[in-house]
């Protein structure tokens, strides 16, 4: 929501190009920029790491190495260019809404269904299928105001790209970790932009 009034006050008054940068800004500060260090853990993790350990071990490690310079820059790159395109429109507001609330949603799946990856205490403790179910009744509510069949297609598109990333750390570590659902909602949100300007947003 924050996004979207940000986005309604600049729009008529800074070019779409730097409003999308300014709203990619406005989240990195609101969330402590949280979950683009999970994207960039998890990008160095899993590409420099061989085995589960190696993988675990170099998520801890708070120094960014290539694989996440690189996942950082192409993720912040698409969404900016993706939320420019979206300004361009007059249906831009739901896009805008729903993506961050997609985003945060994808983790609950991740939560409810996966276990914690790492020995040591669990950092989704008291989340779970509780959690889902009630994020998932918010999101129905919110996907009812929107009254779009696109909005609908975002899901799809949310429930495929994080269904694949779970049965990935699955298969290389065991489950999740607290940075790989940074990662997941980073992905989720770039693929939601993705899909409303593949369905026909802007229009």
């Amino acid at each position: 929501m924050l996004n979207c009034l940000a986005a309604a006050g600049l729009k008529g008054h800074l070019a779409a190009g730097i409003v999308a940068v300014l709203l990619v800004v406005l989240d990195a500060l609101v969330t402590g920029a949280l979950h683009y260090d999970g994207l960039a853990d998890t990008a160095d993790g899993f590409g420099g790491g061989r085995t589960r350990d190696d993988i675990l071990r170099i998520m801890r490690d708070h120094a960014i190495g290539s694989y996440g310079g690189v996942a950082l820059a192409l993720m912040i790159g698409l969404k900016a260019t993706a939320y420019a395109a979206l300004l361009q429109g007059s249906t831009w507001i739901t896009a805008i809404i729903l993506t961050p609330a997609l985003g945060r949603w994808s983790i609950l799946l991740l939560t409810a269904t996966l276990p914690y990856a790492r020995t040591s205490e669990s950092v989704i403790g008291g989340m779970g299928k509780r959690s889902l179910v009630a994020g998932t009744l918010t999101l129905l509510i919110a996907l009812a105001v929107a009254a779009s069949p696109r909005a609908w297609i975002a899901v799809g598109t949310v429930i495929a790209v994080t269904t694949a990333f779970g049965f990935f750390c699955r298969r290389r570590i065991g489950g999740i970790t607290g940075d790989t659902l940074g990662a997941n909602l980073q992905l989720c949100e770039c693929a939601t932009l993705l899909t409303f300007l593949w369905a026909g947003w802007p229009q």
